[in-house]
């Protein structure tokens, strides 16, 4: 157990958001023909990062506020997630290729008048949600209420579809438990153990009458359908962990990464290749031909809570992008 995994996890995020910007939307192949072998490329200069890091900088820093007010609750989080999140919807540093979904949902999250539920994108599973709930998973002093609650409602925000609600809470409990040193072989069983013992829980305090935006006959049912497709991607993840080869693209394995399970599942399947090379994992994850970034930023918060902040060459996180925030908000949770 690393005394710096929040450290570690947040600039792994980062340095994976980095890496895997410039090849995002390219082939395999393009990516090789363009940039070299994979295992040998270095972090680009300037290491600039996308909106995934962005707004898991801005959930950070909606957390902290929360969290800073006294015990973590649905009303605690929801203000201040709804204005970090407006607030990065209207910087000017918004555009580094942005998500749809979250462009859309916080264009209405501006009206304050208009419940969260009714931004909400209640069709969309995109990866915009799960590429930057890892903060939730490294906060200290939360329960896993709180933290299972936490994780979904700062996807609903955006993306309400039941299967991201899921997968967000996964990507948070996969976080949380290798940040306290949790056995990288023992991991997918876990995670589909506490998919199996949460498939019909509906967060009510968290997340409302969400459930009631869609055509399900009941919450149960709504958030059922959510947990249904993340076990399916981890029975792949766990046949891929043992038959992939790393030398293939992992996206072929468990997919491209564009949907929130498949993001969850690759950005794993690169961790749990190299669970003792955080680099290596880092730069297969940015060589994919998905959704390289948010896969990259995955791998690199899953290996940097493992290992701690160590993990990293000081080569590479002194010249990240945010370097200074996310040191901060690392340090003050790892304290």
């Amino acid at each position: 157990m690393s005394t710096t995994a929040a450290t570690g996890a947040l600039l792994g995020l980062a340095l994976g958001d980095a890496l895997g910007y410039p090849t995002e939307f390219q082939t395999v192949p393009s990516i090789l023909a363009e940039h070299g072998a994979w295992r040998e490329r270095d972090l680009p200069r300037p290491a600039l990062v996308s909106d995934d890091t962005q707004m898991t900088l801005a959930l950070g820093r909606a957390l902290r506020t929360a969290t800073g007010r006294g015990d973590l609750t649905p009303q605690s989080l929801e203000g201040p997630l709804r204005e970090e999140f407006v607030r990065w919807y209207r910087s000017p540093e918004n555009d580094r290729a942005p998500g749809a979904t979250c462009l859309a949902a916080c264009a209405l999250l501006e009206d304050e008048e208009r419940p969260w539920q009714d931004a909400s994108r209640i069709g969309s599973k995109g990866c915009g949600a799960d590429m930057r709930v890892a903060p939730i998973g490294l906060a200290p002093g939360l329960d896993d209420e709180q933290r299972a609650g936490a994780a979904q409602l700062q996807s609903a925000l955006t993306h309400g579809h039941p299967t991201a609600l899921a997968a967000c809470d996964l990507t948070a409990h996969a976080v949380h438990l290798l940040a306290r040193g949790a056995d990288p072989a023992g991991l997918v069983g876990r995670l589909r153990s506490y998919a199996l013992d949460n498939r019909t829980r509906y967060h009510h305090a968290w997340l409302g009458d969400l459930w009631t935006r869609s055509e399900d006959p009941g919450p149960e049912h709504f958030i059922a359908r959510g947990w249904d497709e993340c076990l399916a991607i981890l029975d792949r993840l766990q046949e891929a962990v043992r038959t992939v080869s790393p030398e293939t693209d992992p996206c072929l394995a468990t997919g491209e990464g564009w949907i929130a399970e498949e993001a969850l599942a690759t950005g794993l399947l690169c961790f749990l290749l190299f669970p003792d090379e955080p680099l290596t994992a880092l730069r297969r994850a940015a060589c994919t031909a998905g959704d390289s970034d948010s896969i990259a930023c995955l791998t690199g918060a899953f290996a940097g809570a493992r290992l701690g902040a160590d993990a990293w060459p000081a080569d590479w996180t002194g010249r990240i992008e945010h370097r200074d925030e996310l040191m901060a908000l690392g340090t003050v949770w790892d304290a």
